[in-house]
């Protein structure tokens, strides 16, 4: 299926990243095949307070959806005769979608099939037509996107027909008799929709043939105190019948003619599992030697499996299939790799506790480093090995395994090994392993046993061998987690609990440690807890309990790796969040783009460090930290070598702001924008980095950018700060972000003001000014672009004083002020003049163009608007060429724009993507 809706909006390969195309492609999709109109996706994406460049702003968001559409579409495009299903139908858009390519249209066609079945009596024919229907479900509908309110409605009703086709469903399977199954998922389904009726009555009917009575009965006290709590109402008819025939154990209600259903003992041999015999229990030697070469029983020496384990069921089946696969002859290993605290050792004392029945010779773990945690050598870890193997031996005893010593050499230890576990069935956990040299001996050694690797480390040098990497837990897990080992205020506070989980990175030692901290001291809270985590200088501070130490366990994953990985770990922290791009890591480290990428691949097979794929981005691989390294990379930063920090964001605002204005060049050339006279950084390229995309360059670093002027801001880096935000600034007015427009601006002011740079704060204060007037705040634009124009005098700088004219005049022409706009934009033209200026008598003729016409002097309009292409050509701006170019062929072709009256009420493209709808109060002529 190429596009989907029921879950999260995705379009395959390769979906757009930002949230308003998104939400665009999810209307188009909703109302497939049928003209969705402009006025109705701008109100989708932005309500009753579109910006004035929503019009400009949602065809950008067309022909990022046409692009990628076309790059989906067999790999060919156009040129191959591909057709283009995104097309333009007045007054709007039409997206033209195949029958079979989105789940909407096969789920309701599905449905529509499984409602006839179960009609017909086909029981079995509706059930897995409905569950196939289910399937195509990946997350509630629509999700993922901003919500206007055609897409709400559509997500509510998408949702209640998915909520109808899971009863009907659960009702086909009660008729075929698959009671016994249904309870499980019924008990969730009715814990996650506690107020519907229908659940709870299926429910009920399924326990009660199930031969659990009570439990049905119970089920229908539940519903009931969550009616009556929540709605203040009763249960209906429906549920209020079926308890009633439960208590009178009304026979209809059974199920008659089901095949008879006998218990089997799990297993078939009727012994109890290795693990509860005597002698055997976990955390010491079981079994012990009868003198020969091998021991007369099993041995287990594993450490207690947690009780409260959580989650990783997809990586325990991984792990389970491997170990009850009975080939035999082969060498089979798992290596189980992940960060510090990640669970790996309780996933593999999790795994070897359930393995009693496939390997009954015995399951020893053995630790691979020392107490210091220093790495043992492997003929330790064999001595080890082998002490467990032989258990505690009688006096007198003598053989091989008895009393004698053990050999002293690698190659004779390797021997004895081999021996002692040869044609035995036999799981071995390796666990804490620093290298592949360390494991490579011992796995020499055992090659007819399983064996369970685990490391922080990847291994990947390792042969023949299954890779298994645990990540984070989910969300669902994590908080999971923290209510079982948090107790009941954990519990009691979802709200807190979910903040908790976020702050720890879903890191389950740290959730661990942050449940066992709120266990143990009965006067906090769960709020109380995620505010002490909050702070992300004392968060690993606050995650320490007596030995439990989160910040320990983590700088020991630090110290693995050379002091040259270390030096780049360090570094890195100072990238903006969330990821990164290689380039980035090259201006930070100082260093050729091969020699940093090296750097950041060791940290990540360190799991220091993640490589997130990108498909179909610039940098198809970025790179980011967990929140707790990257708290922990600024902490031994600022330890270690407080003042490496400084130098590598001066680089990296400075490699920011080389891509910044190279891809605000090609995207608005002849914008005024503030120079930097910095030394550039070795290894940056921005014609590689920006390439023939200067807005997909901006869209993909708009976060880092404005990290960047906060971290320049920050670092006292005043010019840099000023210079960043300057050439964000076409970006942020092309695509309507005024926060990050405002928040980076505020602080280049403040960073202009503070260095006593004059013509920094002019510039700064213009973009403010544009900023206000995209926001219809007329008169602080007004103050500002006059407050700006006056430092430009001052300055020396005449012709961006001209064009702050210019610019004034606009917020006048708004304002419906059109007579003391002409007089501006004609003293901004005479300026422009003067210091020939012709970018800025561009801009001047422009406005005057604009006046004429809202005063019904059409031909005066077409006359300006001729020169204004002239002076744009002249100026090299194609851009604002077509601009001019446009608004003549409109003004051409807008009826009645010669009179007056018509005149000023066509709406105006009064800059490059920028219209003006109606004036605030009537036009003036000039007294």
């Amino acid at each position: 299926m190429r596009y989907r809706v029921l879950g999260p909006v995705h379009m395959t390969p390769r979906t757009p990243s930002a949230a308003k195309p998104r939400a665009v492609l999810a209307t188009l999709l909703v109302q497939r095949n049928t003209v969705v109109s402009t006025h109705t996706l701008i109100d989708e994406l932005w309500g009753a307070g579109p910006p004035r460049t929503a019009t400009t702003t949602l065809q950008v968001y067309v022909s990022q959806l046409r692009k990628a559409l076309l790059d989906v579409t067999d790999g060919a495009g156009a040129d191959a005769g591909t057709a283009q299903p995104l097309l333009t139908r007045p007054p709007g858009y039409l997206m033209r979608v195949g029958p079979e390519e989105l789940d909407l249209a096969v789920f309701e066609s599905l449905r529509a099939e499984g409602r006839a079945a179960y009609g017909q009596g086909a029981y079995e024919a509706a059930s897995r037509a409905l569950g196939r229907a289910l399937g195509l479900w990946t997350g509630p509908a629509l999700s993922g996107i901003p919500h206007g309110p055609s897409l709400e409605t559509s997500a509510i009703r998408l949702n209640e027909l998915r909520a109808e086709v899971l009863e009907q469903r659960i009702s086909a399977d009660l008729r075929l008799g698959l009671h016994q199954e249904l309870v499980g998922e019924l008990m969730a389904l009715a814990h996650e929709h506690p107020l519907r009726e229908t659940l709870h009555c299926h429910l009920m009917v399924a326990l009660y043939r199930s031969g659990r009575q009570s439990d049905a009965l119970q089920v229908y006290q539940q519903a009931r105190r969550s009616l009556v709590e929540e709605l203040g109402v009763e249960p209906g008819p429906v549920l209020s019948r079926l308890q009633e025939r439960i208590l009178a154990s009304d026979p209809s209600l059974a199920r008659h003619g089901e095949p008879e259903r006998r218990l089997v003992t799990v297993g078939g041999s009727g012994h109890p599992p290795a693990d509860t015999q005597p002698g055997a229990a976990s955390g010491g030697p079981a079994g012990g030697s009868a003198g020969g070469g091998r021991d007369a029983g099993p041995t287990v020496w594993l450490p207690p499996a947690v009780a409260d384990f959580t989650g990783r069921e997809d990586q325990l089946a991984v792990g389970e299939r491997l170990l009850r696969d009975d080939a035999a002859g082969r060498n089979r290993v798992l290596v189980v790799s992940g960060r510090a605290g990640a669970g790996k050792t309780a996933l593999a004392v999790r795994l070897a506790h359930g393995a009693a029945e496939p390997f009954p010779d015995g399951r020893i773990l053995v630790t691979l480093r020392d107490a210091g945690g220093r790495a043992v050598e492997p003929r330790t870890a064999m001595t080890t090995l082998l002490r467990r193997l032989r258990g505690p031996q009688p006096t007198g005893v003598a053989g091989d395994v008895g009393t004698t010593p053990l050999p002293a050499s690698e190659a004779e230890l390797a021997e004895l090994l081999h021996r002692r576990t040869e044609g035995r069935r036999m799981l071995v956990v390796l666990d804490d392993a620093v290298s592949e040299a360390q494991v490579r001996p011992v796995l020499s050694a055992l090659p007819d046993s399983t064996v369970i690797v685990t490391s922080r480390h990847v291994l990947g040098a390792l042969e023949s061998v299954r890779q298994l990497t645990l990540d984070v837990l989910s969300a669902a897990e994590a908080e999971a987690l923290l209510a079982a080992c948090g107790g009941q205020r954990m519990r009691d506070d979802a709200e807190a609990a979910a903040e908790i989980a976020r702050l720890c990175g879903r890191l389950p030692l740290a959730l661990r440690v942050a449940a066992a901290g709120l266990a143990a001291r009965p006067h906090w809270t769960a709020a109380g807890l995620a505010r002490r985590l909050r702070d992300e200088r004392t968060r690993l501070a606050a995650l320490a309990l007596g030995d439990l130490d989160v910040r320990s366990t983590l700088l020991t994953a630090y110290h693995d790796v050379d002091e040259e990985a270390r030096h780049a770990f360090r570094l890195l922290a100072l990238a903006p969040l969330p990821d990164f791009a290689p380039w980035a890591a090259t201006a930070l480290l100082g260093t050729d783009p091969a020699r940093a990428e090296r750097l950041t691949e060791r940290l990540v097979q360190a799991h220091l460090l993640e490589a997130r794929r990108r498909p179909g981005r610039l940098a198809p691989v970025r790179y980011g930290f967990h929140a707790l390294l990257r708290s922990l990379a600024l902490d031994v930063l600022a330890e270690e070598s407080p003042q490496e920090g400084a130098a590598a964001v001066a680089r990296l605002c400075r490699a920011y702001l080389t891509a910044a204005r190279y891809a605000d060049a090609h995207l608005a050339p002849g914008r005024d924008r503030l120079t930097h006279d910095a030394e550039p950084v070795a290894g940056i390229s921005p014609e590689e980095m920006v390439g023939r995309a200067p807005l997909r360059w901006f869209q993909e670093e708009s976060a880092g950018l404005a990290e960047a002027v906060r971290q320049a801001h920050a670092a006292g880096l005043w010019s840099l700060c000023s210079a960043l935000a300057s050439a964000a600034s076409g970006y942020y007015e092309a695509g309507a972000l005024w926060d990050e427009w405002e928040s980076t601006h505020d602080l280049a002011l403040d960073a202009a003001r503070t260095a006593g740079d004059a013509h920094a704060e002019a510039v700064i204060l213009r973009s403010l000014g544009d900023l206000a007037w995209q926001r219809h705040q007329t008169g602080q634009a007004v103050d500002r672009y006059r407050l700006a124009a006056d430092l430009f005098t001052r300055h020396g700088d005449r012709a961006a004083a001209g064009r702050c004219l210019s610019a004034e005049a606009d917020a006048l022409l708004a304002m419906g002020q059109v007579a003391r706009a002409g007089r501006g934009y004609a003293r901004a033209l005479s300026v422009s003049r003067l210091v020939d200026d012709v970018r800025g008598a561009a801009e001047s003729l422009r406005g005057l163009a604009l006046v004429a016409q809202r005063e019904g002097r059409h031909e005066e309009a077409l006359a300006r608007l001729d020169a204004c292409e002239g002076a744009a050509r002249r100026a090299g701006d194609h851009r604002w060429t077509e601009y001019a170019r446009r608004t003549a062929l409109a003004l051409r072709l807008a009826p009645g724009s010669g009179r007056s009256a018509v005149a000023a009420s066509i709406p105006l493209e009064v800059r490059p993507g920028v219209w003006l709808f109606a004036p605030v109060r009537p036009a003036r002529r000039a007294a």
